[in-house]
């Protein structure tokens, strides 16, 4: 069966590995095989994988020692992997402990499963869940080289997302200011630092912001990161004129935060605004919030419109990259 591979010269194999390793995109099922000096690494998901390595889809031994969930329960199980925690959306309980079963006793290294219990929920988009397999809701996340200790029981984090915040930080250059609205657990606003940016990430979360200190600490960029606190409309006007770099990543409401956004913009200013819209019109309705706030003040050019991820029938979650010129 032909899988989607990284083709790289042995010399610069192991680099590599890691490289893909630490963006947890190496496919654990098959193995990594060699011919005539070249390796071929397997992939979870070729789009996700940096422009600059070379992807293939090629035939690759599966793991023989690996035991997987779908061989202890004859099917495949639908979960999403955060760290060394497996996340289901089952709402047959009986179903979900199977499932939670199979993947702990599996070679997966995993060591917790949680099902989701709620919806997303208030101003801090939490969610509940139960707790199937392991001690609790907190892990460690690895995600291109940065590490992120959470707890999904207190803040908000979409492992999806993990392709689009890589797009946004390949963007970012050492010399910018770069401001996160909406910062959570600092996705963002750690890997902007690790590129050499000066980061400023505000959450309503307590609890987001003290993991997002953490992870500027356990991840060396504490010198370059400012954690707040607080509503961020609060906070705009000690940032006034400010950021060269905007993450508006709250969206459903994230137009009721333009006009602090205008405020932190500096003379030129690239915003990453998320929506969500009908698929009739997915980037018209933001294209208009901006340009209400900030015309005529600023010229509003949009750079790119970018469909995130589907999010409900007809409905999708989008990006627009907008530049703000004084």
């Amino acid at each position: 069966m032909e899988v989607p591979c990284v083709r790289v010269a042995r010399e610069a194999g192991e680099k590599t590995r890691q490289t893909l390793a630490d963006a947890d995109l190496i496919d654990d099922e098959y193995e990594i095989s060699v011919e005539d000096g070249v390796l071929y690494i397997p992939v979870t998901e070729p789009t996700a994988v940096p422009a600059n390595l070379d992807v293939v889809s090629r035939a690759v031994p599966e793991r023989e020692t690996q035991t997987r969930p779908a061989d202890l329960l004859g099917f495949e199980p639908s979960y999403e992997r955060l760290g060394t925690a497996a996340l289901l959306d089952e709402d047959d309980d009986e179903r979900a402990r199977e499932i939670a079963r199979a993947i702990v006793e599996s070679e997966l290294p995993l060591e917790t499963v949680l099902n989701k219990a709620s919806k997303v929920k208030g101003e801090t988009r939490t969610r509940d869940w139960e707790v199937l397999e392991g001690e609790g809701t907190e892990t460690v996340h690895r995600e291109y080289g940065a590490v992120f200790e959470l707890d999904l029981a207190e803040v908000y984090f979409s492992p999806r997302l993990a392709t689009e915040r890589h797009r946004v930080v390949e963007q970012v250059s050492a010399d910018e200011h770069a401001f996160d609205m909406f910062a959570g657990v600092g996705p963002f606003v750690v890997p902007f630092a690790k590129r050499g940016a000066t980061c400023v990430g505000v959450d309503i979360n307590e609890t987001a912001i003290e993991y997002l200190r953490e992870n500027a600490r356990g991840n060396g960029v504490e010198d370059r990161i400012t954690g707040i606190c607080g509503d961020v409309r609060t906070v705009a006007p000690e940032y006034e004129n400010w950021a060269d770099r905007l993450v508006m990543n709250l969206p459903h409401s994230a137009d009721a935060f333009l006009e602090s956004a205008v405020r932190i913009a500096s003379d030129e200013c690239v915003i990453h605004y998320y929506d969500i819209q009908h698929e009739d019109d997915p980037f018209g309705p933001g294209e208009q919030s901006i340009r209400e706030a900030a015309e005529p003040e600023y010229s509003v050019t949009v750079e790119q419109q970018r469909v995130v991820r589907s999010y409900a029938p007809h409905e999708l979650n989008v990006c627009l990259d907008v530049r703000l010129e004084r």
